[in-house]
C-alpha cells in the first residue's frame, strides 16, 4: 500500500527514503516550497517531498496528473490509485491539523478562528482506522475537501524574527546553546539552527518538510556506515546459514539413525542378519592396538597417525574431547588431576550412541545418565588400577570405542594435562613423567597434535605451546584450539590480543588451523546438547564475531571436529602404505634371523608354547593314575614312617623300654599309642598322603627330563604349576576321621597270629633300629670329628670342640658301662662327677655341653641294646605263644613293632584308596584351573616362558599380524576411494 507520510522525518522513515535513493538511483534537490527526488530513468516520474507552505501549490499544479509516484513500506516506487489518493490526502490533512501547527498559527493571532474551523472539520472527518478497510462515500469526501480548503486559507506562517522578538532573553549564548541541545535530542537535529538569529538568517523561509523520513533527510546523508551495516548483515546471514546447515545435518542423522534401527528390528523379527563388514576406523583402531602392544613406548615402528590431545591442566582438554564424542564420558574434578593415563578413544559412526572398552563386551548407552555415570566410574577405576604404587600417572593406555550418529571417524588419545608444580600428594618426578609421556606421543612424525589453550588465562602462563613448538616447529600437523572464549570475551576482552592468537602471531608455535570453542558454562551437570546450544548462542551474539575477530570457519566445536577428521584421514592415506612396507621389511629380517638361529625349531610363540606345555602336564597327571597299588602303598609306608619314626622312638618306645617289667611296658605302650592315634597320627597321615601324592607327580615330571626330546624351556612353567597346585589342593576333611577309627582299632590289637608275621616284625624292628642307630652314629661322628685313621689318610684334624666332645663321650660311656640299665636322664650328681673328671683331664666344658653329648651317647647305647634284643627274639615266637613263662626272654619290643607295622600297612592302604578314588581327580581338576589362570595372566606367563627363542617368535608373530591388518585396511581404504 502506498503512503505519504507527513510531519517531521523520523529515523524509521529516513531508513526507507535512503533505501529508495540507493535502489532507484535518485537525485535530490530542494526549492523554497518543496524537495524533489529525481530518478535517473526518464520513464519514471519524480517523487516530491512538499513543505507545508507549498502544499496547495503542489496540489493544484499536479491535481490532474494521470499518475504520481510514492514510496511503499520497503522503499519501492508505486503509482497510487484514486481511492488510495483520497485516503493519503486525508492523512495529510490530519497531520496538518496536529496541535503543534495550531500553536504556531495562534502565535500570529489567528488561533481562535483556526480552532473553531478545526473543530468543525474534526466533526466531519471519518475514523481513519475504519477507512483502512472500507472506502467512504463520495458525498462525504466532497464535504471533507471543502472543509480542508476553508481551513487551509486561514493558515499563515510566522513572521520573520518572531522568536527573537517575543523571546529576547534567548540572545544569551548559553541559553541558546542549551535550547539547541534540547531541540536536537527531541527532533534528531532536524531544525536546531532556527533558534539563533544567525540561523534564522541562513535558513530564511525554511519550515519542516513533509516527506518520507526525518526532516532534512533528503539533504543530509545518513551517519551510519553502509559498509558496516552490510558486513553485520552478511555475518548474521552466515551464522543463520551455518545453523540451518547443522540443523539439516542433525535431521538427516536422526533419519539415518531411525532407518538403521528399523533395519535391525526387521532383521531380528525375520531371524536373518546381514553380515556387516568392519568399518574403516575400527580396522584402523585394531592396527593401533596391535602396534601399542608391539611397541608401547612409541620408539620404533609406530608412526601411524592419531590425534594426540595435549594441553595444560584444567585447560578444557577433556571437555573438548567430550564435545567431539558428544557425551560426558570422562571423570570430572574440580581443579584436580583427573586424567592419570592415556585414553585412546576410537570414534566411528553407528545407529546407537554407545561406548565400550576393548577388553570388555559391556556396552554403555550414552543417552542414559545412569550408563554415563557407570562409564565415568569405570574409566576412573581403570586409571587408578593402571597407576603403580607410589606413582601418580601411568603409561598404560585405556582403549575405548565410541559409536554414534554423526561422529567423525578418527582415533584420539587424551593425555594427562601438563603441570607447572608438583603438589604434596603427587609422586616425585610427576611433572617430568607427564612431559616425557606427552613428548613420546607427539614425537610420532605423523601424529596430529590437537593443542588446547585456555582462553580465559594469560597467554604467558601457557606451558603446552612451548612443548608443541619443539615437537612440531613448522606446524604442519598441529591444530590450535582456544577454549573458554566466552570467559575471555566477558572478562579479558581484548579483540586485538585474541585476534593475534587465532592468527598465530602471539604464541611461538605454528599451526595448520586455529579454532575458538566454548565447552561449557561452568556447570558440570550440563548435558552436551545444553553446551552446544550455549556455544551456538554465544557465537551468534559474540562481539568477537561482529568485530571481525572470529571467522565463521574458526568458530565452534563442529567446525574444529570436521577439520581434525579431515586432516586425520589425509595423513592416514599418505602414510599407511609406507608403514605397511616398513613392517614387510621387518618381517623379512625376522624370518631370516629365525632360520639362521633356530634352523630345526618350529616358530612357536608364547601362546603356542604354553598350549604345548599344558598338554604335556595333563598327560603327566594322567600317568599318575597308572601307578600300581603296591607302588602307592610302598610310597605311603616309607613316607609315613619317615615322618613318624622320631616321635615313635622318642615319645613311645624309649619311655616304655625304661620300665621295670613287661606289664608296665605294655601299659605304657597302650596309653601312648592311644594318645597318638586320637590326636596326632590321623592328621600326620593326611599330610603324608598329600606330600606323597605331589611327590609322585613331581617324580613323573622329573622323569621326563631324562628324555632326549626334553625341552628345558618348559621346566620353569611345570614347576610353577606343581607349586601352585600344591597350594590350592586340600585333602578331603572326612579322611582324617576315617583314618582315626582304623588306626585306633589296629594299634589295640597285640596278637601275632603266625611265625611269618613274627619274622616280619623282627625284620621291621631290626631294619628300623639299624637305620636309627646309623643316623645316631653319624651325628656322633660329626660331633667328635675324624678318627685317627681318617686323620692320617685324609689329612683331616680335630678342632678343640671335637676334642672336648670326644673327652665327654668317653666319660659318659664309662658311666653307662658301669650301669647297663641307666635311665635316659642324667642325674645332677652324675653330671657333676663327669664335669670334674673332665676338668681333671684339662677339659673345661659346661653342663649343657655335657647334656647334649649325653643325648646322643645314650641313644646310641639304647639302640645298640635294642638291636641285641631283636637278635635274641628272632626265634622267640614259640615262647611268645607260651606267654614267655619261665623262659627269661622278654620280646615285648617285637610285639610293639608288629603293632606299628600293621598300623602303617593299613594306613597306607587307606591312603592309597583315597588317592585313587578322590584325590588324584581333585588334583587333576586343580592343575587344569591353575593352567587356565596362567593362560590369562600374561605377565606371569611371560616370566615363566622366556628366552631368546620365545622373544624372537613373539616379535615375528606381532609383526606378521600388524602387516596383515595393515594390508587389510589398505584394501578397504582403496575400495572406499
Amino acid at each position: 500500500m502506498s503512503r505519504l507520510i507527513s510531519g517531521r522525518f523520523s529515523q524509521h522513515c529516513e531508513k526507507y527514503v535512503q533505501l529508495a535513493v540507493k535502489r532507484y538511483g535518485l537525485q535530490q534537490s530542494r526549492s523554497k516550497s518543496y524537495a524533489l527526488l529525481r530518478t535517473q530513468n526518464s520513464n519514471q516520474s519524480s517523487i516530491f517531498l512538499i513543505s507545508e507552505r507549498g502544499f496547495w501549490r503542489f496540489y493544484h499544479a499536479h491535481r490532474n496528473r494521470p499518475s504520481k509516484l510514492f514510496l511503499t513500506a520497503r522503499g519501492h516506487l508505486s503509482v497510487p490509485t484514486s481511492h488510495r489518493h483520497v485516503v493519503t490526502w486525508t492523512r495529510i490533512t490530519k497531520a496538518l491539523l496536529r496541535p503543534r501547527n495550531i500553536i504556531i498559527t495562534g502565535a500570529v493571532g489567528t488561533g481562535a478562528v483556526v480552532s473553531q474551523k478545526i473543530n468543525a472539520v474534526k466533526q466531519q472527518l471519518p475514523d481513519i482506522e475504519w477507512m483502512k478497510e472500507y472506502i467512504p462515500e463520495s458525498e462525504t469526501m466532497k464535504n471533507l475537501m471543502k472543509s480542508i480548503k476553508s481551513a487551509a486559507s486561514q493558515i499563515t506562517l510566522p513572521e520573520k524574527g518572531f522568536i527573537s522578538n517575543h523571546f529576547p532573553k534567548l540572545k544569551d549564548a548559553a541559553v541558546v546553546e542549551g535550547i539547541k541541545t534540547w531541540w536536537e535530542e527531541n527532533t534528531n537535529q532536524s531544525n536546531a539552527a532556527v533558534l539563533s538569529e544567525d540561523s534564522a538568517k541562513t535558513h530564511k523561509n525554511t519550515v519542516p518538510l513533509i516527506g518520507f523520513g526525518r526532516s532534512g533527510a533528503s539533504a543530509t546523508p545518513s551517519k551510519k556506515n553502509p559498509e558496516k551495516e552490510r558486513l553485520e548483515q552478511v555475518q548474521e546471514e552466515m551464522i543463520q546459514i551455518q545453523i540451518r546447515y547443522q540443523k539439516e545435518i542433525d535431521r538427516l542423522m536422526k533419519e539415518n539413525k531411525d532407518l538403521r534401527k528399523s533395519l535391525i528390528l526387521k532383521e531380528d523379527k525375520s531371524g536373518r542378519k546381514r553380515s556387516m563388514r568392519k568399518s574403516l576406523i575400527d580396522m584402523y583402531s585394531d592396527v593401533l592396538d596391535e602396534l601399542e602392544r608391539y611397541d608401547s613406548s612409541y620408539n620404533t615402528q609406530d608412526n601411524l597417525p592419531r590425534v594426540v590431545v595435549v594441553g595444560d591442566q584444567s585447560s578444557g582438554k577433556t571437555s573438548v574431547l567430550e564435545m567431539i564424542v558428544q557425551a560426558r564420558i570422562f571423570p570430572r574434578g574440580s581443579g584436580e588431576m583427573m586424567t592419570r593415563s592415556p585414553v585412546k578413544v576410537t570414534l566411528s559412526e553407528g545407529p546407537y550412541h554407545i561406548a565400550s572398552f576393548k577388553d570388555s563386551s559391556r556396552e554403555f548407552d550414552l543417552t542414559k545418565e545412569s550408563d554415563l555415570a557407570a562409564l565415568r566410574k569405570e574409566v576412573e577405576l581403570r586409571m587408578k588400577a593402571s597407576v603403580e604404587d607410589g606413582e601418580t600417572v601411568s603409561q598404560e593406555s585405556i582403549s575405548m570405542t565410541v559409536k554414534g550418529p554423526g561422529l567423525q571417524r578418527m582415533v584420539l588419545v587424551d593425555l594427562p594435562g601438563i603441570i607447572s608444580t608438583e603438589t604434596s600428594v603427587m609422586a616425585p618426578e610427576t611433572k617430568n613423567n607427564i612431559r616425557k609421556m606427552v613428548k613420546g606421543h607427539m614425537e610420532n612424525p605423523n601424529a596430529i597434535i590437537l593443542c588446547i589453550q585456555d582462553g580465559a588465562l594469560d597467554a604467558e602462563r601457557s606451558n603446552v605451546t612451548d612443548l608443541v613448538s619443539q615437537m612440531d616447529p613448522t606446524g604442519k600437523r598441529t591444530i590450535f584450539v582456544l577454549t573458554k572464549v566466552d570467559l575471555a570475551e566477558s572478562n579479558l576482552y581484548n579483540p586485538h590480543r585474541i585476534k593475534s592468537i587465532l592468527e598465530g602471531r602471539l604464541f611461538p608455535m605454528k599451526a595448520l588451523g586455529y579454532f575458538a570453542v566454548v565447552t561449557g558454562r561452568g556447570n558440570q551437570n550440563d548435558s552436551i546438547q545444553e553446551i552446544k546450544n550455549h556455544e551456538e548462542t554465544f557465537f551468534r551474539n559474540s562481539r568477537l564475531f561482529k568485530d571481525g575477530v572470529l571467522k565463521p570457519t574458526q568458530m565452534g566445536t563442529q567446525s574444529m571436529s570436521l577439520a581434525v577428521s579431515e586432516l586425520f584421514w589425509k595423513m592416514v592415506r599418505e602414510t599407511v602404505e609406507q608403514q605397511a612396507d616398513a613392517f614387510k621389511a621387518t618381517r623379512f629380517n625376522l624370518e631370516t634371523e629365525w632360520k639362521n638361529t633356530f634352523p630345526r625349531q618350529r616358530e612357536l610363540d608364547r601362546d603356542e608354547l604354553f598350549e604345548k606345555a599344558k598338554g604335556d602336564i595333563l598327560d603327566e597327571i594322567i600317568n599318575l593314575g597308572q601307578l600300581t597299588p603296591k607302588q602307592w602303598e610302598e610310597a605311603f609306608h616309607n613316607k609315613l614312617w619317615e615322618k613318624s619314626s622320631t616321635y615313635f622312638f622318642e615319645s613311645i618306645y624309649l619311655p616304655a623300654a625304661q620300665t621295670e617289667n613287661s606289664g608296665t611296658f605294655n601299659t605304657t605302650v597302650d596309653i601312648k599309642l592311644k594318645q597318638w592315634a586320637d590326636h596326632m597320627l590321623p592328621r600326620k597321615c593326611v599330610e603324608v598322603g598329600w606330600d606323597t601324592l605331589h611327590d609322585e607327580f613331581l617324580k613323573i615330571v622329573e622323569k621326563d627330563k631324562k628324555n632326549k626330546e626334553h625341552d628345558e624351556l618348559y621346566d620353569q612353567l611345570k614347576l610353577a604349576v606343581i607349586e601352585a597346585s600344591k597350594n590350592k589342593h586340600q585333602w578331603d576333611s572326612k579322611a582324617e576321621d576315617s583314618l582315626r577309627v582304623i588306626q585306633v582299632n589296629t594299634l589295640e590289637d597285640r596278637s601275632v597270629s603266625d611265625k611269618q608275621q613274627w619274622d616280619s616284625a623282627v625284620k621291621f624292628m631290626e631294619d628300623t633300629v639299624k637305620s636309627r642307630l646309623q643316623q645316631t652314629q653319624d651325628k656322633m661322628k660329626d660331633l667328635t670329628g675324624p678318627g685317627t685313621w681318617e686323620q692320617w689318610t685324609r689329612w683331616k684334624s680335630r678342632s678343640q670342640d671335637h676334642k672336648n666332645r670326644s673327652a665327654a663321650k668317653t666319660e659318659l660311656e664309662k658311666l653307662l658301662s658301669a650301669e647297663r640299665d641307666h635311665k635316659s636322664n642324667l642325674a645332677t650328681d652324675e653330671l657333676t662327677t663327669v664335669r670334674r673328671n673332665l676338668q681333671t683331664s684339662g677339659v673345661e666344658v659346661t653342663n649343657d655341653f655335657i647334656r647334649e653329648t649325653w643325648y646322643h651317647v645314650y641313644r646310641q647305647f639304647f639302640l645298640s641294646k635294642a638291636l641285641g634284643q631283636c637278635q635274641e627274639c628272632r626265634k622267640g615266637f614259640y615262647y611268645y605263644q607260651k606267654g614267655f613263662s619261665d623262659s627269661g626272654l622278654e620280646c615285648n619290643d617285637i610285639v610293639l613293632f608288629w603293632r606299628l607295622q600293621r598300623m602303617l600297612q593299613i594306613t597306607s592302604n587307606a591312603l592309597r584308596q583315597q588317592v585313587i578314588n578322590n584325590e588324584a581327580r581333585r588334583l587333576e581338576r586343580i592343575i587344569k584351573e591353575v593352567l587356565d589362570d596362567l593362560g590369562d595372566d600374561r605377565e606371569t606367563l611371560a616370566k615363566l616362558l622366556t628366552g631368546p627363542r620365545v622373544q624372537l617368535a613373539e616379535e615375528l608373530k606381532k609383526v606378521r599380524l600388524i602387516q596383515e591388518k595393515l594390508e587389510e585396511f589398505i584394501q578397504a581404504l582403496n575400495k572406499e576411494k
